[in-house]
């Protein structure tokens, strides 16, 4: 029986590991368009690096408030008439997460262990893809719906890490005339006019000295654009209700748009009232609406940035996945593993007071929707 040679050798552990990080990048949908680094990014979701250079499982991120305070004039008094700055809270908290591959003993009798990594690394890479795109996914609309197809489940202890959170009546909106899922009808799927009423709200809630958050839109390469990221069946819904014409424009005005090569354009299907039209099949779905409660309906999110978050920790190997090997069977196989500490969640700030909470970031945008394949 041949010896395998290398197993766990520190050079191609981190090697390995490398190479996973830069695969799930490159393959991620979420990844590739929308994620920043920093506290200070101006895309859907930011990446936190507090916890990647210590100890902690937990980072603290405050959102300063805007000052409401009357001018003090002339020679009135300011002292004792400052206004007190104000903050909302959110936390995120982090875990371990693991996944492995085992290629079975036959595979391993007839390939080189490099062969062994390469088919493991591309195999756990879209593992770990698929995995971080369903997470954002389910944290971004606080739900997993019917959770079809979906490696999570509802049972899983990563929702006891960071609880999803559903939208507050602030952040949610819904199709046509309906003012609930339970008031959907089959008259209510995603318009055009949707995405006008979503741009008016987000451009005047918040600012005012209430309450209310701001929603701030993503820069991209100079110009500030909002996204409207829904289902491939609502996107057909919304090109068959645009018209021909119509649609063509929505194409053109994206291809002319500043920034347009910005990965957040990558696949879009069009530019709408400044707003960046983006289709996903992973977008929640459930069949739950309707007054029966079994009218099909999805949830498309409406983003603007930091409404998500992020974060990962330190992991043996210094990347932020860990590649592991081990022998099995006297030699007879090696079963790989991949690892991270990480965690994410719906950017939900609550004062300090703990009074107000309210969603930072998105809307949840809730339209009847159904395959326009279906018989």
């Amino acid at each position: 029986m041949r010896t395998l040679v290398g197993v766990n050798d520190p050079q191609a552990v981190k090697k390995w590991s490398t190479l996973m990080a830069v695969a799930i990048n490159k393959t991620s949908y979420w990844a590739q368009r929308y994620i920043g680094e920093g506290k200070k990014s101006r895309t859907p979701v930011q990446r936190i690096d507090d916890l990647q250079s210590g100890a902690g499982d937990e980072v603290l991120v405050d959102l300063l408030m805007p000052i409401n305070m009357e001018p003090v004039i002339a020679d009135d008094t300011l002292d004792g008439n400052e206004a007190p700055l104000r903050y909302y809270t959110d936390r995120l908290r982090i875990d371990q997460v693991r996944g492995g591959v085992n290629l079975g003993s036959r595979m391993t009798k007839k390939r080189t262990l490099r062969d062994l990594r390469a088919d493991a690394k591309q195999a756990s890479a879209d593992w770990w893809a698929r995995l971080m795109d369903e997470l954002l996914f389910i944290y971004a609309s606080g739900t997993l719906g019917s959770g079809e197809g979906f490696v999570w489940k509802s049972n899983s202890k990563m929702f006891d890490v960071n609880p999803l959170t559903a939208p507050d009546s602030m952040h949610q909106m819904y199709g046509g005339s309906a003012t609930s899922l339970a008031s959907l009808t089959t008259a209510d799927g995603f318009s055009l006019r949707l995405i006008d009423k979503a741009v008016s709200k987000a451009e005047t809630m918040g600012g005012d000295g209430t309450d209310e958050l701001s929603m701030v839109p993503v820069r991209i390469d100079g110009g500030e654009h909002y996204i409207a990221l829904m289902h491939t069946w609502q996107a057909d819904k919304l090109r068959t209700e645009a018209g021909e014409g119509k649609w063509m424009d929505i194409q053109k005005a994206a291809a002319a748009a500043q920034g347009s090569k910005n990965p957040i354009f990558t696949g879009a299907m069009g530019l709408y009232n400044n707003v960046v039209l983006q289709k996903h099949r992973n977008v929640i779905r459930d069949k739950t609406a309707g007054a029966g409660g079994n009218l099909p309906w999805a949830r498309s999110l409406f983003m603007g940035a930091q409404g998500l978050m992020v974060a990962y920790g330190d992991t043996e190997s210094g990347t932020r996945y860990q590649w592991t090997e081990e022998k099995k069977d006297h030699g007879n196989y090696v079963a790989i593993g991949t690892h991270a500490i990480l965690g994410a969640k719906k950017a939900t700030y609550k004062s300090k007071d703990g009074g107000v909470q309210r969603d930072f970031g998105l809307f949840a945008m809730d339209t009847y929707c159904v395959d326009p394949n279906a018989a």
